[in-house]
């Protein structure tokens, strides 16, 4: 296998129209054997229906991968692929895993024991009190906290973690020079410097309703657990959980009162299974240090 071949298959892949995760993970499994693959075949072995094959043909010819390696250098991002040893291994393991990861900050961060936290981007007061609660000995105990950089819940977990002296990792839904929303923005370059920002999009790709599910088999799958602080009943904190369910992870849920909408969905995941978390030592001593 020419891993350094395959590798430079795969950042070509990632700026490729027509394709998704799955039908990268295809690709990159015939090139394993076979590295030297047209794109006329990988869109064979992919399976490609005729519309996404033509969109992936078209962008396939177009992509200039030494101009854009340029424009990555420009701006401190970098990448791994499936095939790198710091791919982080928790997350090869998940059904869908992105074939390439464009970061920027501190990649070490991985090798932590990471906890997803996720919540509302409608919160109400009671989450950030619930943070303020576990994230001081969540952080004292060396967790790295794991989130996705959105309204609400998302964006307090980062701030206070960092807020707390502790490190913190951001995946987002698009490409890394672009932020979402955009308010965050210093908070995002913040944690690009100084912690670890991640997106399997690459440069100039804006925010689209389907990439955040998509974000979010990110979070979960890097995880080691994930906890919901707050969720309403068809939030997509849910999704993150569920994801993390099927891929036989631990789920942690915050209890909160029946009448509150934020926290219907925290509760039903209780009554689902979940583990109940009244302190941080109901994280701790049950999965990360039992």
């Amino acid at each position: 296998m020419n891993k350094q071949l395959i590798e430079e298959h795969i950042f070509r892949l990632a700026h490729c129209q027509g394709i998704g995760p799955i039908s990268q993970v295809r690709m990159v499994s015939a090139l394993i054997d076979n590295c030297h693959l047209t794109a006329y075949q990988l869109a064979h072995y992919a399976n490609l229906p005729t519309k996404n094959k033509k969109a992936f043909l078209e962008s396939y010819a177009l992509v200039n991968p030494e101009k854009l390696k340029k424009s990555y250098e420009n701006q401190t991002i970098y990448w791994i692929t499936l095939l790198d040893k710091h791919y982080p291994e928790y997350l090869k393991q998940i059904y869908n895993p992105p074939v390439l990861l464009f970061y920027k900050g501190n990649l070490q961060l991985l090798e932590n024991n990471l906890l997803a936290i996720v919540g509302s981007r409608k919160n109400s007061a009671y989450g950030p009190m619930i943070l303020d609660k576990l994230l001081p000995d969540l952080v004292k105990n060396g967790i790295v906290t794991v989130s996705g950089l959105a309204r609400g819940i998302d964006c307090a977990v980062h701030q206070k973690t960092l807020l707390l002296g502790g490190n913190t990792i951001a995946i987002i839904g698009t490409g890394l020079d672009y932020t979402y929303p955009y308010e965050h923005r210093k908070l995002q370059k913040e944690i690009g410097n100084h912690q670890l920002l991640i997106s399997e999009y690459p440069l100039g790709v804006k925010p689209l309703p389907y990439h955040f599910p998509m974000r979010n088999r990110i979070i979960a799958g890097v995880s080691l657990g994930t906890l919901v602080v707050e969720a309403q009943k068809n939030s997509g904190s849910l999704i993150t959980a569920n994801l993390a369910l099927q891929e036989g992870r631990e789920v942690f849920a915050i209890p909160g009162e029946i009448t509150n909408p934020y926290s219907e969905g925290t509760n039903h995941l209780i009554m689902q299974g979940a583990k109940c978390v009244l302190s941080a030592n109901h994280i701790l001593e049950e999965y990360f240090f039992e």
